[in-house]
């Protein structure tokens, strides 16, 4: 089950868990961004979650990926999707608080400066505006698949708060082989100085 909280030992967890959860997964992220009008997602590898919430959420939604090479051709969205190929770190062509909600999928632990990436998605959600981060943990299956450098909950926490992230929750989810991350971007007047 995706929400459960319990970990458990990523070797008894079959090594095609990511797809057979992939499916309850994107619901579950477009459920909990349902009331966005505009998404950032950042690190959007080929643009799948951007199509899906789109046409699900009939929400504009702009991907970047520093990488680009799998965007699609036509994002069989009528126009509500845009993938941009960007270093996360730097995104001068989004304004400042001109997002509703920033989500981050299997691609925090592939950043060269996370926190700095999370800043500035502080910067362009709008106050109060929503920050989701989804990715593998620590001891996962994924580490076992994988092999790369994984974040714990109480780290990706950590990286949330210093990029000046309020209302922040982290836990395991989906057998403890995800991490959810929420957190919003304080109140206006509110900022962290």
């Amino acid at each position: 089950m995706l929400n459960e909280k319990e970990p458990h030992r990523a070797s008894a967890v079959p090594e095609d868990y990511y797809e057979q959860i992939k499916e309850r997964l994107r619901r579950r992220i477009a459920r909990r961004l349902r009331s966005a009008r505009r998404v950032l997602d950042v690190g959007c590898g080929s643009c799948e979650l951007d199509r899906f919430l789109a046409e699900q959420n009939r929400q504009e939604v702009v991907g970047v990926d520093i990488s680009g090479t799998s965007f699609p051709e036509d994002d069989g969205a009528q126009g509500r999707v845009e993938c941009r190929k960007a270093d996360a770190r730097r995104l001068g062509f989004i304004q400042d608080r001109s997002v509703d909600a920033v989500v981050s999928v299997h691609a925090l632990h592939e950043m060269e400066k996370p926190v700095e990436v999370l800043r500035e998605a502080n910067r362009v959600l709008r106050a109060g505006g929503e920050m989701l981060v989804v990715d593998f943990p620590r001891d996962s299956l994924a580490q076992r698949l994988w092999n790369e450098g994984y974040y714990t909950t109480a780290e990706v926490a950590e990286m949330l708060r210093e990029s000046g992230f309020v209302s922040v929750e982290c836990s395991q989810v989906a057998r403890g082989q995800l991490i959810w991350a929420e957190a919003h971007k304080a109140p206006a007047g509110k900022e962290m100085l």
